[in-house]
């Protein structure tokens, strides 16, 4: 017998995302006699449940992340380079992940979805290489003629997948086998991060890029609408973390987004002002809200053992 899979998509408050245990996402299998009766609970939801083929599409993009890889990886010398790296994080790049940062080849930049991600990276050599590795962000584009590079480190995020007392000589190879898998980030003592981008031009004008964003998720839809107001507007991805609008209300403003958590996705907001009624061009605002969920891929079964 036929069977439908209905999901149902629930807005949370900031509150809610940072510890209720009440069901988030609700996912449920019908048979197909039980269909009818579902269609129309199912269509008094939003129009923005209309995203969910959107997160499918990127769920599939980025299939098996939790997967262990195999590929080389290499370094660069100067870390300013993945500071001012593709993702257009800017001086802000020097505050993530203590500068363990990484460059990251197609299957992982993803266009630049991929700004932002972590993983943990190890190398192969046992006499030079530490079993628990090194954890990266991502936060440039890699440009290596190899395609089996698939992640350029800072030197930093080089040395620290060394042993103890070898890293220099783990950086006299230059390039090394590594294995590696997508992790939760973890931007200890910040929240999800706003920065108005200086292209912006109050008060509808409005562009913005995401900091210190938490877990294992993609951010696949931003919305943006005066405090108060239940009439929101969408916002268009410009590159990566960066997404912006032409249409934004005057401010104070609240955001909310659309991110890949569970198996589906999920909005959170913040119940909260995020960007004042005169906000600026240049300046960081806290959401008051962090990102902590872990996609969950429907992929073939696969190496995710941890690592000893």
């Amino acid at each position: 017998m036929g069977r439908a899979l209905v999901v149902v998509v629930l807005y949370i408050s900031s509150r809610q995302a940072q510890g209720s245990s009440s069901p988030l996402l609700l996912s449920t299998s019908l048979n197909s006699s039980e269909e009818k009766k579902t269609k129309m609970a199912v269509s008094v939801l939003s129009s923005s449940i209309l995203l969910l083929p959107l997160l499918f599409l990127f769920s599939l993009a980025s299939a098996c992340d939790r997967c262990v890889r195999h590929s080389k990886a290499a370094y660069y010398t100067s870390s300013l380079t993945l500071a001012a790296g593709s993702c257009g994080y800017g001086t802000a790049a020097a505050s993530l992940n203590g500068g363990l940062l990484a460059a990251a080849g197609p299957a992982l930049y993803r266009g630049a979805v991929g700004c932002g991600a972590c993983f943990q990276v190890r190398c192969k050599d046992k006499k030079l290489c530490s079993t628990a590795g090194a954890r990266v962000v991502v936060t440039d584009r890699a440009r290596t003629k190899s395609n089996r590079t698939d992640l350029v480190l800072s030197s930093p995020a080089f040395a620290a997948m060394a042993r103890p007392g070898v890293a220099a000589r783990l950086a006299k190879l230059r390039a090394v086998d590594v294995e590696y898998k997508r992790v939760p980030c973890e931007h200890e003592g910040k929240n999800l991060a706003v920065r108005v981008e200086e292209s912006s031009r109050a008060p509808n004008e409005l562009a913005v890029r995401f900091l210190y964003q938490g877990g294992q998720t993609d951010i696949v839809a931003v919305d943006v609408a005066q405090v108060g107001s239940s009439n929101w507007k969408f916002m268009t991805r410009d590159h990566g973390p960066a997404w912006s609008t032409t249409l934004a209300p005057p401010g104070p403003l609240q955001f909310r987004v659309v991110v890949t958590g569970g198996y589906d996705g999920k909005w959170l907001w913040a119940d909260k002002e995020v960007l004042p009624r005169r906000w600026r061009a240049g300046e960081v605002y806290d959401t008051g809200v962090q990102i902590t969920d872990i996609a969950q891929e429907g992929c073939f079964p696969c190496d995710t053992q941890e690592w000893r």
